[in-house]
């Protein structure tokens, strides 16, 4: 079931050991089921438990520790050896008094670990403050560190076979985008469109299927366009509202988001002017992109676009992507903004959204993309601009 080679996954394994001895760090305690999968290849719905991958400096292969239900799939979906995958009691879970730390820091214990500088994801979704704080009372000899973002910087240069199934992500992406174009009319329940997009997100192409993204379809429609993060409801669609797209291909756990903005009906003459300089924007920026240049640079050729028009726009323009979970698709390392100095390379990936929400209204128009050895490669294939619907015919 090992989406590469162990060659690929042992040399992801060295990479992290080189960043661990960078920040004198001796034992890593992984809870970030992105970072899990990238060196090991778990993958299962069980981050709602806690669960954790060890890695050691000084030993070849991780272990893994996680609930005893899930043991079996750390057998089916990653390369480590049974020795190497072990359970923790089904009643340390949700109980008062017995935490899976409890044993997770009696394992360490047993294998001469307690005493060493651990790092732990501090900034992880899924590492509480309460599991932090049974790990340092049963390991008070340990130097503990924040390590939240050590995997992560990793993954932040793909590899080819990674590249492809973002590839394979983006084109799915496109069959959930067009499901929700030719959804989208006057008197369509919002909920069936996100049905609809989930349909053909998760059935994919007739080559290789789709997986459940890391975020929900976003759906704002109407005066709720003016802000990016809602989903749906089962209100009717009306004639003359705009309704945003936002959503991912997802392929082996490899995302490629996409948004698009569609318009019921003619849209008001500010939303389309405001959707052609957005699409300049967004365009300059691309063109920007390539080896060597900075994150910062990137946003700035958009600001120096939309600013000529007296537009101004304070969040981010993009943010490193690739492999993960919910409730992000996001990377969570480098972002197109201003101040963000990371310097481009081959094969690092992004989704660019020079989106604009205004008071009333908003419009969002993205791109999934790579940088390549001169430029950059746009992953995903859907035409930009405002699709403006027009009772059955798509005009765009």
């Amino acid at each position: 079931m090992l989406p590469f080679g162990l060659t690929e996954y042992k040399a992801r394994l060295e990479k992290t050991k080189e960043s661990m001895s960078d920040q004198g760090i001796d034992v890593l305690l992984i809870t970030n089921p992105a970072n899990m999968n990238y060196l090991s290849g778990y993958d299962g719905w069980s981050f709602y438990v806690d669960q954790m991958l060890i890695v050691i400096s000084d030993e070849d292969q991780p272990i893994w520790i996680g609930r005893k239900m899930d043991a079996k799939a750390a057998e089916a979906t990653t390369w480590l050896y049974k020795d190497n995958i072990i359970p923790y009691p089904e009643d340390h879970i949700q109980n008062d008094l017995k935490h899976p730390m409890d044993f997770i820091a009696k394992i360490l214990t047993q294998i001469g670990q307690s005493k060493r500088k651990i790092g732990v994801e501090m900034g992880s979704y899924y590492f509480s403050a309460l599991a932090y704080e049974k790990l340092k009372s049963n390991l008070p000899n340990a130097q503990f560190s924040d390590a939240t973002l050590l995997v992560n910087y990793v993954r932040l240069i793909k590899s080819e076979k990674e590249i492809e199934y973002m590839k394979r992500a983006a084109r799915i992406a496109g069959i959930g985008m067009q499901a929700a174009v030719e959804s989208i009319q006057e008197g369509v329940r919002e909920c069936d469109v996100a049905a609809n997009i989930y349909s053909g997100l998760i059935s994919g192409t007739p080559e290789y299927g789709g997986d459940y993204p890391s975020i929900v379809p976003l759906l704002p429609a109407g005066k709720n366009t003016s802000t990016p993060h809602l989903t749906w409801t089962d209100r009717k669609y009306t004639n003359n509202e705009m309704v945003l797209i936002e959503l991912a291909g997802c392929h082996q756990r490899y995302h490629s988001p996409l948004a698009r903005t569609v318009s019921i009906g003619k849209p008001a003459d500010k939303a389309l002017e405001t959707s052609k300089i957005l699409v300049e924007g967004l365009n300059t920026a691309l063109d920007k992109v390539k080896p060597g240049i900075t994150c910062e640079e990137v946003e700035l050729a958009w600001n120096t676009v939309i600013s000529k028009h007296g537009i101004s726009k304070d969040s981010r323009i993009g943010y490193s992507i690739g492999l993960n979970y919910p409730p992000d698709w996001g990377e969570h390392t480098a972002s197109l903004r201003k101040g963000d100095h990371t310097v481009l390379q081959p094969n690092m990936a992004f989704h660019l959204i020079p989106a604009l929400w205004f008071e009333d209204y908003g419009i969002e128009i993205t791109e999934s993309f790579r940088v390549t050895e001169t430029g950059c490669e746009v992953l995903t294939d859907f035409e930009r601009g405002l699709i403006v619907k027009d009772h059955l015919q798509a005009i765009i």
